[in-house]
């Protein structure tokens, strides 16, 4: 039998978490209609029906409703798994680590249209979101080279192991992109986990097709 404590936190998480949409989409759809630089955070509040106080609880800052919380690192059990994988899959390993990481969020597809809409609009917040971007990467980068070290891969062993490494990353930013795109124009009924399921399997069958080239090979442009 579920006990109450635990019925109390779902319900309050609900809350938040509906709290917080209805913050975000005040937040942009202000922004749409005036202006990234004419919205405050009072109209926002005023939008939301809060306070000050709790908008500030929510978003550190005005920038914050605009472009939404990080997306939430794995847990360190999942990271660990990751690192000490065996297997020579690393890409999909990766996709799968950032998709475990993301299948509990059931992310509105209105305010994600909108954020982006209003991002590819206003060029400080398309900085700040290419830094957030950068970030991610280098601290996914560094974890494929904490694999490839438990591999006993090594920079001298492997030359260019980093740019495998950079490489792997890219890739799955790509397969995230995909994903991301094919939600946004409808091309998918189901939830965005089975999406991204979808996508890391269409991934596999490529690379499975693919016949490395010969060492040396010259290849087309």
């Amino acid at each position: 039998m579920t006990s109450k404590p635990a019925v109390d936190d779902g319900l309050r998480a609900r809350k938040r978490a509906a709290t917080q949409a209805g913050l975000e989409q005040a937040a942009l759809a202000l922004a749409l209609e005036h202006g990234y630089e004419n919205v405050t955070v009072d109209m926002i509040c005023d939008a939301g029906m809060v306070s000050q106080r709790t908008f500030f609880n929510y978003f550190g800052t005005k920038e914050g409703a605009f472009l939404g919380t990080p997306p939430p690192m794995p847990a360190d059990a999942e990271l660990a798994r990751f690192v000490q994988g065996v297997g020579a899959d690393v890409l999909g390993d990766l996709v799968g680590l950032i998709t475990a990481a993301l299948v509990d969020q059931e992310p509105d597809p209105g305010i994600l249209r909108s954020r982006r809409m209003l991002i590819e609009r206003t060029p400080e917040l398309l900085g700040r979101e290419n830094t957030r971007i950068t970030e991610l990467e280098e601290s996914l980068t560094l974890l494929v080279l904490e694999r490839f070290h438990a591999q006993d891969r090594s920079e001298e062993s492997t030359p260019g192991l980093e740019d495998e490494a950079r490489m792997a990353v890219t890739l799955a930013g790509s397969v995230m992109r995909f994903s991301m795109q094919k939600w946004f124009t409808g091309g998918f009924t189901g939830s965005p986990g089975e999406l991204l399921r979808h996508s890391i399997a269409l991934m596999r069958r490529i690379a499975a097709a693919e016949n490395p080239a010969p060492e040396g090979a010259r290849v087309r442009p």
